[in-house]
């Protein structure tokens, strides 16, 4: 794996990759939603690092970046790494591709049937960066002692405004 430092927004980087990746591996895959298309979304700095999201017709992932070598843990291809936001820990996997170098990515859609347009998927692509951002206030989402983490699907389900 070959660490790349983004000292500006990867998120040109991160479109070419997944575009290239949607060409190349993704052509055939009977998955692909034809009404969206690779996009970066809200590419932020987080810790020294770039975070954001990857809206692709196969999937939407939380991506990490290196935004330095300080304070970058990196992750062997496939392998797992928890990071600690305060809705819970979340699963990153290890990835590497020629236009980012090394990076880390926690998947939140796939498939992306649900989503009948790119504005749809934007949008909760940004109201997941808001979600998983935001600190916690007192007296919400609390848990009783000893109680489960808040889970990647709990923290989706939360801005769902198709709660029953």
């Amino acid at each position: 794996m070959s660490i790349r430092i983004h000292a500006k927004n990867p998120s040109d980087a991160v479109e070419a990759a997944y575009f290239r990746i949607q060409h190349e591996r993704m052509a055939d895959v009977p998955i692909l939603n034809p009404a969206l298309s690779v996009e970066a979304i809200d590419f932020q700095r987080w810790q020294g690092h770039w975070l954001g999201v990857v809206v692709t017709p196969w999937c939407m992932s939380l991506l990490l970046v290196p935004g330095s070598d300080r304070d970058w843990i990196s992750v062997t291809d496939n392998s797992r790494r928890f990071i600690n936001f305060s809705t819970g820990d979340f699963a990153f996997l290890g990835g590497d591709e020629a236009e980012l170098g090394e990076y880390q990515s926690c998947p939140l859609f796939s498939p992306m049937e649900r989503f009948a347009a790119q504005p749809e998927a934007v949008m909760t692509a940004r109201a997941a960066m808001l979600g998983l951002l935001a600190p916690l206030s007192p007296g919400k989402l609390d848990q009783p002692p000893g109680g489960p983490s808040l889970s990647r699907r709990r923290f989706l389900a939360l801005g769902r405004s198709d709660r029953r």
